[in-house]
């Protein structure tokens, strides 16, 4: 009923005529804004006095951001009188429809994107068949506006110039087979904190502990093997290690130096333990027995009396010809290279197109044969500006597919998606949405939930944070991730509503998320959809221990940064910066042990009215979750005190736990949708959104309407945007270039 009541107000407002909307406008900011909002004061650098209030498309910029504030609830402040929450909706519409009705042009659109290392690696991936860790090779990506994608973000310096180089030299000679290639060795190290006290997933059934590494053969050669552990663990007789390749058990005289025939391309090393001790009829050996052993390292070095390149992925994919003779190696070369040139650059390649790469081809054929010819031109295709850089601005379907399958794939453009630019037929409303609909079926949109859901959720940061709470381990820490990444890929693939991140009454967990959780049934190492119990306080993204771990500190929970995280990720109103000046830090010098909580030091800080303001806004938020401590586990207690979830959001609406506080948010779902819509677009054009954007967004939520929300829908409507598809409405914008060092 209630909701219904709201539509039915907010669609008369929207419907009134321009001179009541300002009337209206103008009388609503005169009663609750210009408090604070005016020439004097000028609170949040906003001044509502003064503004033109009859022509708000004049100021657009001031006005989204009233919007922002007004949907999020935050204005006016604690404290301050507030019209009901009916009028606040109606307002907030009626400057939207204003906006909305008076088109502009997006903010500029950056002239070259660089790929990152991601979309680098990818690119390989998809080129040759090889799977290649480029950290090693290339420098890490500067972050713009919460992603690696932005085009403001991606500078280009001597140190990068130089590994992009040195990084087509390895993986060219990687792809062809180097017979020249020397003995290296590679050690594949267990982290430190990775328990092994039980089975893991990828390793034989009935095992626990060990390690899976999946290695890169250069050649078919011999290699040498070394399986090293702790509590002499070759030594153990109540531990035996089993050692398999690509499944198959091989039984070394020693752990410590033994050598295998292995055929080039990737295979899969395992070693893992097992317990002779295992009674029978029990179960869980672990509480029974003291659990001995654990394997640190695996050892590769090789290769060593090499017979041959082999038959891999790579070279398959690059020898799509032979020549027969010598007379047939040119144009045989010229075949292979025009097909990899034209997935490289993302556009058909013609004869005069691949001139230069033919003279690398040339030089090496004369320096050692067809094969080092082809070597040599994959390194020039690999730095060849085209293949490194995508160019923005001119149009056309060729550059619509690229941008398509860096957005959802971040790689280039398959055979099929190519071959509808070429046809011309890509911008065809009905092909585009078939193209999206099959690439999000395709296993590689799971790149869209590792880059853009792993920054956009910040799950990215797990893998540098270290808790120093009990319980917290290696395991759990990839438990989180998979969790996270599972349930926001299940909602894109089963087509479900987005808000569905934020109520999901299940989740995806293995036997050691859910002990930690206190969820009982769940046996196994690998992760599987599990119905959530009410009592378990998990449902949504706010349940999750990846989400809750990255919002707390190293030794306790912080509602003031998961009050904020929330805030900012979940309904984009992130809370201002602390005025200069002010201390920030609750938990003194360090010098004394504290025994009071978190929501009491809080309590002592917001004592400084320059921090009442603001944690007004935030503490309530955090404090819904204070019930969680700082590695996601439920607790009763913090410290010497009973764990106080009680608060009062800045809206007036009273939380006391995390479902409260579900629930405030999913009644403000079409804040969270229009976030998750700004988020998405903002990564599919590689640019950061501002003010002049809004009307799109706003325009991509209606067109999602019709299906409920749902993150595919989203997705849909982003790609069929005029901002997706016309990229040269405004002035391209030049990378910067970082300074020398």
């Amino acid at each position: 009923m209630r909701l219904s009541v709201l539509r039915c107000v907010i669609a008369c407002a929207v419907l009134l005529p321009v001179a009541a909307v300002a009337q209206e406008l103008q009388a609503m900011t005169q009663k609750y804004c210009t408090s604070c909002h005016n020439p004097e004061d000028w609170a949040g650098g906003l001044d509502l006095d003064s503004i033109d209030h009859g022509h708000v498309a004049n100021d657009p910029e001031t006005w989204e951001k009233v919007v922002v504030k007004l949907r999020a609830g935050m204005m006016p402040p604690p404290g301050k009188p507030r019209p009901p929450r009916q009028q606040v909706e109606a307002l907030a519409s009626m400057l939207e429809a204003s906006l909305d009705a008076s088109p502009r042009a997006g903010a500029p659109v950056p002239a070259l994107h660089r790929l990152n290392r991601n979309e680098y690696a990818n690119a390989i991936r998809d080129l040759f068949g090889m799977q290649v860790d480029v950290s090693s090779m290339l420098p890490p990506d500067d972050a713009s506006n919460g992603f690696d994608n932005m085009a403001a973000g991606l500078s280009i310096s001597p140190a990068l110039i130089q590994g992009y180089t040195s990084a087509a030299m390895k993986l060219s000679r990687s792809a062809v087979g180097d017979m020249t290639a020397t003995e290296t060795t590679r050690v594949y190290q267990a982290p430190a904190t990775l328990a092994q006290d039980q089975h893991l997933e990828g390793l034989p059934l009935g095992s626990r502990g060990g390690m899976r590494v999946v290695h890169n053969f250069p050649l078919d050669a011999e290699y040498h093997f070394s399986v090293r552990g702790g509590f002499s663990l070759d030594r153990n007789p109540n531990v035996r290690v089993d050692v398999a390749l690509d499944g198959v058990r091989v039984e070394p005289k020693s752990l410590r130096d033994f050598r295998l025939p292995v055929k080039a391309g990737p295979h899969v090393l395992t070693a893992a333990l097992f317990d002779l001790r295992r009674p029978t009829g029990v179960n869980n050996i672990y509480s029974v027995y003291k659990v001995e052993g654990l394997i640190d390292t695996v050892e590769i070095t090789g290769p060593f009396n090499a017979t041959g390149a082999g038959d891999t992925e790579s070279r398959r994919r690059i020898f799509t010809c032979r020549p027969e003779q010598q007379s047939q190696a040119q144009a045989c070369a010229q075949r292979i290279l025009t097909d990899l040139a034209s997935r490289a650059f993302r556009a058909p390649q013609r004869g005069a197109d691949i001139t230069a790469i033919m003279s690398f081809y040339d030089r090496g054929f004369e320096a050692g044969g067809f094969e080092r010819g082809i070597e040599q031109a994959l390194s020039r295709i690999l730095v060849d500006p085209r293949f490194l850089f995508r160019m923005e601005g001119e149009g056309g379907d060729l550059e619509l597919a690229s941008r398509l399958s860096f957005f959802l794939w971040s790689s280039i453009p398959d055979q099929e998606l190519l071959g509808r630019a070429v046809a011309g037929t890509l911008h065809r409303p009905e092909v585009l949405a078939a193209q999206v609909k099959r690439m999000l079926a395709d296993p590689r949109a799971s790149a869209l939930v590792e880059n853009f859901a792993g920054q956009w959720l910040f799950l990215r940061q797990l893998a540098s944070v270290t808790p120093e709470v009990e319980g917290f381990d290696e395991n759990l820490r990839e438990g989180f991730v998979a969790e996270t990444q599972a349930l926001v890929e299940y909602v894109l693939r089963q087509d479900r509503p987005v808000t569905e991140l934020l109520t999901a009454d299940y989740s995806f967990l293995n036997e050691r998320l859910a002990r930690h959780y206190g969820i009982a049934g769940v046996r196994g190492s690998h992760l599987r959809k599990v119905s959530l119990p009410a009592a378990t306080h998990r449902r949504g993204l706010l349940g999750q221990g990846s989400i809750l771990t990255i919002t707390s500190t190293a030794s306790r929970t912080s509602p003031v940064i998961r009050g904020s995280w929330v805030l900012e990720n979940l309904l984009g109103s992130p809370p201002p910066a602390p005025p200069p000046g002010v201390e920030t830090n609750i938990d003194g010098d360090g010098t004394k042990v504290l025994t009071t909580s978190v929501r009491q030091r809080l309590e002592v800080h917001r004592a400084n009215p320059s921090c009442a303001s603001c944690h007004g806004v935030i503490d309530p938020v955090g404090f819904a979750l204070e019930s969680f401590n700082p590695i996601g586990a439920w607790r009763e207690r913090d410290g010497d005190s009973p764990v106080d979830a009680r608060g009062t959001l800045v809206d007036g609406t009273t939380v006391s736990g995390p479902e409260d506080l579900t629930a405030a948010l999913t009644s403000r779902s079409q804040m969270f949708i229009s976030h998750v819509t700004g988020k998405l677009l903002a990564y599919a054009l590689g640019r950061t959104l501002d003010y002049r954007d809004m009307p799109a967004v706003r325009g991509i939520v209606r067109q999602a309407q019709r299906r409920n929300y749902s993150l595919a829908a989203l997705i849909q409507a982003v790609v069929q945007s005029d901002s997706f598809l016309q990229r040269g409405a405004a002035a391209p914008v030049a990378p910067r270039v970082a300074a020398r060092e």
